[in-house]
């Protein structure tokens, strides 16, 4: 039984998330063109409702001519899932170095003095293999927490856009972005914090073992399945320990890694995923004249890196004040949080470092979104924001 057209009807896909680009062709109406007789043929300048805006049970936006994935199928998250693995496994590996040398000045900060001493340090007792020693679970690890906060994050962002409705969404879009980057990266702490609790003990103590090969059984063995997320959240003592492991030293860390922590990672991903995700829609809204789906490919990568950027600053600020707390705990045995405060002051707890950290995570998130888009485009997706679903132009 067909049902009548009703304009009043709205799609149940957001129009912020991905909106139909303009001068498309409804492939059935334009197979009628000149079949019936008294019917106009329909045109690229003719507008239409979207499948979604019909009662049909198949409510996906069709994907573009160029890609065989459809929007918001399985295979579209397979897609979405296989960008973060590369987003975010390969620029993890690739700041090792400077990772490895961060870990070791919050546990031994005697030694690793600053980074350009840490690094020195480093190069005279290991060589330059040292540098990227815990490089493969750092690898894997982040590729498994890539996959699961790219592929996840759109999964939640059009699961939790369906619950609140079309008006609601859009009224409270960044809402939506913050409750589904959340959603994800909840389970992609989980999926992280094995390898990131070898690739630690790897890095920060030598001869534990060589990499993840004979890193994972020894650590299992030494501390149990139970070994990789105990401590992670501990409160006591008027001290906040979020730790990934338990130092021999007995020495009281404010997580080796704070970035392991649930409550902190959440907060840094949340502020990631919304800052870009407004951050490009204002690119295409006020500094691009042109409609998305009408700019380059090069272009569109271009404002993916540029939102991504952004993006990481904000989340360098919003973070920074974690990582001084991790600094001076770790300088001042049996300390507190409101002894750093006191110390440091809330100004310079804020901003003690902050350059050179914004340098980094900007750079570092600028790159993990300009690979994510990269990929999809490369499969025939469009990139995230703006709000087009039309393939970017060659």
């Amino acid at each position: 039984m067909a049902f009548p057209e009703n304009p009043s009807r709205q799609s149940l896909i957001p129009s912020y998330l991905y909106s139909y680009p303009p001068n498309s062709v409804n492939t059935e109406h334009s197979s009628m063109r000149g079949g019936v007789s008294g019917r106009p043929s329909v045109t690229s300048a003719s507008p239409r409702p979207s499948r979604a805006a019909g009662t049909g049970r198949n409510f996906l936006i069709p994907a573009p001519k160029e890609s065989r994935v459809e929007l918001f199928s399985p295979a579209y998250y397979a897609a979405c899932t296989a960008g973060g693995i590369l987003s975010c496994g390969l620029t993890h590996m690739t700041v090792t170095p400077l990772d490895l040398v961060k870990c070791n000045m919050q546990i031994d900060p005697a030694k690793y003095k600053s980074i350009s001493s840490g690094f020195g340090v480093l190069l005279k007792e290991q060589g330059v293999k040292g540098f990227f020693r815990g490089w493969a679970p750092t690898l894997i690890g982040y590729s498994a927490q890539g996959a699961c906060k790219f592929g996840f994050y759109e999964y939640f962002k059009k699961y939790y856009s369906d619950i609140a409705g079309p008006e609601n969404a859009a009224k409270y879009k960044t809402l939506i972005f913050l409750a589904g980057s959340a959603s994800a990266e909840f389970i992609a702490d989980v999926a992280l914090c094995p390898f990131e609790a070898v690739k630690v003990r790897v890095q920060t103590q030598p001869g534990f073992a060589r990499g993840l090969s004979d890193g994972f059984p020894k650590f299992i063995k030494a501390e149990g399945a139970s070994g990789f997320t105990r401590g992670l959240f501990r409160f006591g003592d008027d001290k906040f320990h979020v730790s990934i492991y338990q130092l021999e030293t007995d020495i009281r860390v404010l997580d080796l890694c704070v970035k392991c922590a649930f409550i902190r990672r959440d907060c840094h991903t949340m502020m990631k995923f919304a800052t870009f995700e407004n951050i490009v829609e204002a690119i295409y809204k006020y500094a691009i004249p042109s409609p998305k789906d009408q700019c380059s490919k090069n272009l569109q990568l271009g404002v993916s890196f540029a939102g991504g950027y952004v993006a990481g600053v904000f989340c360098a600020i919003v973070s920074h004040p974690a990582d001084n707390l991790v600094s001076f705990l770790n300088n001042a045995k049996g300390a507190t949080v409101g002894d750093a405060v006191k110390k440091l002051g809330l100004v310079g707890l804020c901003t003690r470092g902050l350059p050179l950290r914004i340098v980094m995570i900007g750079t570092l998130t600028g790159a993990q979104w300009g690979i994510y888009d990269a990929f999809k485009v490369s499969v025939g997706l469009p990139t995230t924001g703006g709000g087009s679903s039309a393939p970017a132009k060659k």
